[in-house]
């Protein structure tokens, strides 16, 4: 059994991660200051023996005994990460050395969850690990983005100069239950509108290209990237390499939730990426791992959520 924490575990990643570590009989803390997770993510597991959950700010955290560190404390949806975008960077900086700290003190494995949006808008397609991006420093996204990059140099130096056990995986788009309703993510955005019977609104032409991935595989690929050797640091990319357009994510939720609505388009945001999709080779390679939810299957899953959790 391990002590394990994970900060942004009341999140919709963070959660799910939650579940799977605790039926895998770890002691579980929780450390979310509930800025964009929730108390309902977790409220079957509060009261459990062996779960305990830290209200507390990532960055201003004091040191807590552990084992291994899941640092997944940071707003991670545009809506979410634009509204603050000074406290979204120290989450992911300040946090980042803090969580570090705790994992030197305690010579405790530590795993960063970085994001694709690391590449930015990519001149290279599919993105592998290789690939230093085409970010913007002063772009809307910029705060989540660098922050991200910032976090992984910090990571690496720690691992470097301080002899701290590191892995830093690189997460595409992800979906699943427990996403919230109103964080403005394609996937989430469109499902609720789809239910509602709204028109689904499309910026751009549709013809970007994302990879979802559903959130068990992601959570999967986490617990054995924490599992390998030492030596292996990453990063690391976690995405389904199966490519949509947004236009046929559109269409594939209408279809599934037989909604009426129709499309609509509306300006793309600037900076938005126009292609997104990850090389899992060394996923597979060193991992033996690969995803197996179809967006068909995931999708019926999470439009199923919605309909309970939201009554829609």
């Amino acid at each position: 059994m391990k002590k394990i924490l994970v900060t942004g575990g009341a999140g919709f990643i963070g959660s799910h991660l939650c579940d799977r570590l605790l039926e895998s009989g770890n002691e579980v803390t929780c450390l979310d200051n509930l800025y964009t997770g929730s108390i309902t993510n977790i409220k079957h597991l509060v009261g459990k023996p062996g779960f305990r959950l830290l209200k507390r700010d990532v960055t201003k955290t004091g040191h807590i005994e552990c084992d291994e560190i899941y640092n997944l404390a940071c707003p991670a949806s545009p809506v979410h990460y634009q509204n603050d975008p000074v406290k979204t960077i120290w989450t992911s900086v300040g946090g980042a050395v803090r969580t570090l700290e705790i994992a030197r003190k305690n010579n405790a494995r530590i795993l960063q969850a970085s994001t694709s949006e690391v590449y930015g808008d990519p001149d290279v397609h599919p993105q592998t690990e290789s690939y230093r991006g085409n970010v913007s420093t002063t772009g809307p996204r910029s705060c989540y983005d660098e922050g991200k990059r910032c976090a992984e140099t910090l990571f690496m130096n720690y691992h470097t100069h301080e002899g701290v056990k590191i892995r830093i995986i690189r997460i595409f788009n992800t979906y699943g239950p427990r996403m919230r309703d109103d964080d403005g993510r394609v996937v989430s955005n469109f499902i609720v509108q789809a239910l509602k019977g709204e028109d689904l609104t499309i910026f751009g032409d549709g013809s970007q290209t994302r990879s979802f991935q559903y959130v068990t595989d992601l959570i999967d690929a986490m617990v054995k990237v924490m599992q390998t050797d030492d030596s292996f640091t990453g990063p690391v990319n976690i995405g389904n390499p199966a490519e949509f357009t947004i236009a046929e994510l559109a269409r594939k939720i209408i279809k599934i939730t037989g909604s009426a609505s129709g499309i609509v388009y509306r300006p793309l945001p600037h900076d938005d990426p126009r292609q997104r999709q990850p090389d899992i080779s060394l996923a597979r390679s060193v991992l033996g791992w690969k995803p197996v939810t179809e967006l068909g299957e995931g999708l019926e899953l999470t439009i199923d959520f919605f309909k309970k959790q939201y009554k829609l």
